[in-house]
């Protein structure tokens, strides 16, 4: 199959063209976001492509899992972005829609898959801790 084929692919591709055009409006201060959000969205289908082209299944899983882990970073940029005013609620609603589709089709760390899911669902009902022990929820420390 050619990587143009995939879901996955296809949508990371019109997340990066998403970026750019969000991208044009970032200026001033928010000019670091807008480097960083370029950079973590344009890796995400290079990943893919990578990890598509590997040999052995270790390698595949690897650039997949970066590919994730981009995704995942985009939408913390989004979020910083809306917390701050540089990106508008309908921009941020227009980006998660498409990583919420692309996130859920990579594998995440530590599972033995070594290809793309095409099947689809929100980026935040996954849960990286599989032990259970709820070790991975965060409370704000008190003085």
């Amino acid at each position: 199959m050619l990587i143009t084929q995939l879901d996955v692919y296809r949508v990371s591709i019109r997340y990066v063209t998403w970026a750019y055009q969000g991208a044009k409006s970032l200026k001033g201060i928010d000019r670091p976001a807008r480097g960083r959000l370029l950079r973590a969205a344009q890796s995400i289908p290079l990943n893919i492509a990578e990890g598509d082209g590997q040999g052995t299944n270790a390698d595949r899983r690897r650039f997949f899992e970066i590919a994730r882990g981009s995704a995942l970073e985009c939408a913390s940029i989004q979020d910083c972005l809306e917390a701050c005013e540089g990106l508008a609620a309908a921009q941020d609603a227009q980006g998660k829609a498409m990583l919420t589709r692309i996130v859920p089709m990579l594998p995440t760390p530590g599972q033995r898959r070594h290809e793309v899911r095409e099947n689809s669902g929100p980026y935040e009902s996954y849960d990286n801790d599989n032990d259970n022990d709820n070790d991975n929820e965060w409370t704000c420390p008190t003085f």
